[in-house]
Parts: structure tokens; C-alpha cells; sequence
């Protein structure tokens, strides 16, 4: 028993020393694509030297307005209907659709999507 504990920390020890690299060298690693690329060098973060001031909500008078109107009425629906717009709105800025994914329909191509 004790010999094959010996040839099991010998073992371990020669593991041990072949994985551990000298700290100087530093050799690239296979990446698969998946998150952060390894091999290059962190990106130090940079404050700007001026920040911008934070963007106001466009929306926020809109709805101080619209908790003042008596619900689902037109003046309620218009407000809300401008709310809803300018979420779309920014939403539409933020959302980006690559080109090859969006497939236009051919002009003799039935798009109402019925099975014949």
C-alpha cells in the first residue's frame, strides 16, 4: 500500500510541475470564439474627461400628465399613445436586425402563410 501511495504522489508531483508554466511566458491559448478573447490584453476602462449628463427620460412629464387624467379617456389614450411611441421610438434605436437574418419576400411569393 505504501509503494502505491509513493507512485501516486510521484505521479502527481510530475503533473503538477508540467502544467505550472514560468510566469514570464505567456503562450496563446486556443479560443473557441465564445466570450472574451484570451490572448489579448485587457482593455483598461477611461473615464472621460468631461462626462455627459445623463439623457432625461422623455416620458417622465408625459406620465406625471397622464396620472392626472381620468383613465382611458381620449386625453388618457392620446398621452398614452405618445408614451407607447416613444418607447417604440427608443426601442427602434437600440434594436439592430443584421440584414442577412430579415428575409424579404419574393414578388411572386405567397406571404400570407397559409399551407398550400
Amino acid at each position: 500500500m505504501m509503494r502505491h501511495g509513493f507512485v501516486l504522489l510521484t505521479f502527481c508531483a510530475a503533473l503538477m510541475s508540467c502544467a505550472a508554466a514560468p510566469a514570464q511566458e505567456r503562450r496563446p491559448i486556443a479560443w473557441d470564439g465564445l466570450g472574451q478573447n484570451p490572448n489579448r490584453p485587457p482593455v483598461t476602462k477611461r473615464r472621460a474627461a468631461n462626462p455627459a449628463p445623463a439623457q432625461e427620460n422623455p416620458n417622465q412629464e408625459r406620465e406625471r400628465v397622464l396620472g392626472t387624467l381620468r383613465p382611458y379617456s381620449e386625453a388618457w389614450w392620446a398621452v398614452h399613445d405618445e408614451i407607447e411611441a416613444e418607447n417604440d421610438r427608443q426601442l427602434g434605436t437600440k434594436l439592430v436586425i443584421c440584414p442577412r437574418c430579415v428575409q424579404s419576400p419574393s414578388p411572386g411569393e405567397d406571404v400570407t402563410g397559409s399551407v398550400r
